[in-house]
């Protein structure tokens, strides 16, 4: 699972890659983290707010830090 959070670097970003990795090893999925900064690299997605959260090239969340349970249910699939 490739899971990819976009945002700039403001702290909802930080909290939203957090969040997404602290939940990733409660349920102990074999999952990969990126963080993209690139603003072309974001827009590419064609997304216009962050963070925005990518699971396999899905867009799951835009504009807003996720909730736990969100995370969860994407893990699970």
């Amino acid at each position: 699972m490739e899971i990819k959070v976009l945002g700039p670097g403001c702290a909802k970003c930080g909290k939203t890659e957090k969040l997404i990795r602290e939940v990733i090893k409660e349920a102990g999925v074999d999952a990969s983290v990126e963080k993209v900064t690139d603003m072309l690299q974001i827009a590419s997605y064609g997304v216009f707010g962050t963070p925005s959260v990518i699971v396999d090239g899905e867009v799951k969340c835009v504009g807003k830090v996720p909730k736990k349970d969100d995370v969860k249910a994407w893990l699970a699939g």
